[in-house]
């Protein structure tokens, strides 16, 4: 279970807001040095083991904005996991030979943060093994073409050669991930009959065109050429780069892919219809974990199935009152037929339909940009991009994802919209859509963590996924509390996704703690959503690779509201919400009772403030 380490920081930080009331002017006194001088030693140590890990990543340096190993892949072996390991072991010796008792509050918050980080890792690498390395969400088949077209910028000759060196680099890769899926064949662990087909699909399709066969240029040759087009360099170093890259796809690439592919299709044989976790060894304990790691709370399967139950019976009732606004006579399940399958409600599904939709997410990112003021103190500086996902994956790939920006602000954030079937994205989900991908949601909060001084890197660039996604879902509602969704079937879009979340609670634990069949899953879903059939089966689908995550968005989201109301009630009428949410963001992505430390001391500070002006 997690571990509650952050009791004494509790104090240490409501004492910091309280003495920040009654600075002098005294000199520090000889233990308030040493202090000083071991929070910064115990900082400079945060940052040390970040950048190690990162010099150890190439990919990860790429994410980053970092060209160092610019032509390398990170190590996915056995023996690149267990040094892995050694690393993160000897990281949290070094750490805990700081001495806790002479740190800051805030530095104490970082070191309790980093010590709670490097002890799970090291004892979930017992876990490393209970994961599907590809399916339909994630894994090295789609992420190779992803993060080459999407993240290997070409600005030169060298870096041209170091996307070829990758290219080079991707049978051993795909070996590595072979070797991968055989150990846990061997264990047990093998990804559901149903996930397979879409990794072969996706695996097969990027084997599509030049110079694989005599069609037009496949994804990654399209992408190698186009970008070496715009370097200004002569036309006969463009063709060397051009073939030494076709070269590469025919002698590394393609048959990386063929070996995968091949060793999918004998493990298919070896496959159930099985869904849930409950079937791996260990798995109970397995979910267990896997909760507590994504909720950051001590929540039970049994709570959070019963919160969902909960969540789903509340958001349905709001549904009714918007049916009866709009004056739909019938029951609520028929008023989501209605919503779920009347034209007006979709653009047409073709590349107008997509570029409309496009547009309209644009229209409204920039609508809700004009209010951000009224509701925080700071803004990201990180541009926007909105973007379709692309054609080789959007099949598998999920309704909607945001990419952070890069570092150096040489990439913007990025919301992906997929766009491959407009049945399955309705215009009134495309409102709260953009919240929670764009602003004030995912961009907002991530951007504004990675650009914040002052904090250790592991905590500018890591992440909490309840805190994440429940801010992305808390920034779906946050807009209606300042007038937008004049549309009432947008305001039920925003209610559509918010069940889905809540559903999601009900589905992911009766899948894996209460051995759900994957129909019995689908039925809830389709009996208690608007969603058509398909959102549904790819819903469950992804609880089945990815046990336990999608709990995250409601939890999340509701421990931001109960915060919020905590400050509310304890504040009245000096209450900001702005500066709720900049106690919310200034420390970036944090577990939620240190969370709610945050919302505590900000209290504090408030209350301290507001007697200071009326003395």
């Amino acid at each position: 279970m997690l571990k509650i380490i952050f009791g004494a920081v509790l104090t240490a930080l409501l004492g910091t807001a309280l003495a920040a009331t009654a600075q002098t002017a005294v000199p520090a006194e000889p233990h308030l040095q040493a202090a000083q001088t071991e929070s910064d030693r115990a900082n400079a140590l945060f940052d040390e083991i970040f950048d190690r890990k990162v010099a150890r990543d190439p990919v990860y340096q790429t994410y980053l904005g970092l060209k160092t190993n610019y032509g390398k892949w990170s190590d996915l072996s056995e023996a690149g996991q267990a040094a892995n390991l050694a690393h993160r072991q000897a990281d949290l010796k070094l750490l805990q030979d700081i001495d806790t008792e002479q740190l800051k509050a805030e530095t104490l918050v970082s070191y309790n943060l980093l010590e709670q980080k490097l002890l799970e890792e090291i004892e979930d690498y017992k876990w490393r093994h209970h994961n599907y390395p590809v399916n339909q969400m994630f894994g090295e088949h789609a992420r190779i073409p992803a993060f080459l077209i999407n993240q290997h910028t070409i600005s030169n000759v060298s870096e041209a050669e170091a996307y070829i060196s990758r290219l080079n680099g991707v049978n051993q890769r795909l070996q590595q991930v072979i070797d991968q899926l055989t150990i846990r064949e061997k264990e047990g662990v093998i990804a559901p009959s149903f996930v397979l087909p879409h990794v072969l699909r996706d695996s097969s399709n990027l084997l599509v065109g030049a110079p694989f066969d005599g069609g037009e240029p496949s994804t990654l040759m399209i992408d190698f050429s186009s970008k070496v087009a715009k370097l200004d360099i002569p036309a006969l170093e463009k063709a060397r780069l051009n073939e030494e890259a076709r070269l590469a796809l025919l002698n590394s690439f393609q048959p990386g892919y063929q070996g995968l592919i091949s060793y999918l299709e004998s493990l298919q044989s070896k496959t159930t219809a099985d869904a849930g976790v409950w079937k791996l060894p260990a798995g109970e304990d397995y979910y267990n974990i896997r909760l507590n790691r994504v909720t950051t709370t001590d929540f039970s399967a049994e709570k959070i199935h019963q919160i969902g139950l909960t969540e789903v019976a509340r958001i349905r009732d709001e549904m009714r009152v918007i049916q009866a606004e709009v004056g739909f006579e019938g029951s609520l399940g028929d008023f989501m037929t209605f919503m779920r399958t009347d034209s007006q409600f979709y653009f047409a599904n073709n590349d107008e339909g997509r570029e409309q939709y496009l547009q309209q997410a644009n229209v409204v990112l920039a609508e809700i940009d004009e209010r951000l003021d009224e509701l925080f103190l700071v803004r990201p500086q990180a541009s926007l991009d909105v973007k379709r996902v692309e054609e080789f994956r959007e099949r598998s790939a999920g309704k909607a994802f945001y990419q952070h920006p890069a570092a150096d602000g040489s990439r913007p954030g990025r919301y992906y919209a997929n766009l491959y079937d407009m049945s399955m994205m309705p215009k009134y989900q495309l409102e709260a859509l953009a919240y929670h991908e764009g602003l004030p949601g995912h961009h907002m909060q991530i951007a504004i963590k990675q650009e914040l001084t002052g904090l250790p890197k592991f905590r500018r660039f890591g992440g909490v996924t309840a805190y994440s996604e429940g801010w992305g879902l808390y920034s779906e509602l946050l807009p209606k509390e300042i007038g937008m969704y004049q549309d009432p079937y947008s305001d039920f879009g925003r209610l559509t996704m918010e069940l889905w979340r809540a559903v999601r609670l009900v589905v992911d634990t009766g899948m894996h703690s209460k051995k759900w069949t994957r129909e019995e899953s689908i039925e809830f879903y389709t009996s208690n959503t608007p969603n058509p059939r398909i959102d549904a089966v790819k819903m469950v689908e992804r609880h089945a690779v990815m046990p336990g995550q999608a709990t995250a968005y409601k939890i999340g989201m509701l421990k931001i509201l109960e915060n919020r109301s905590k400050a509310q009630l304890a504040l009245g009428d000096d209450f900001d919400i702005r500066e709720f949410h900049d106690a919310v963001l200034k420390n970036g992505a944090v577990p939620m009772n240190l969370l709610e430390a945050q919302v505590d001391q900000y209290i504090a500070e408030k209350k301290s403030s507001t007697l200071e002006d009326k003395a």
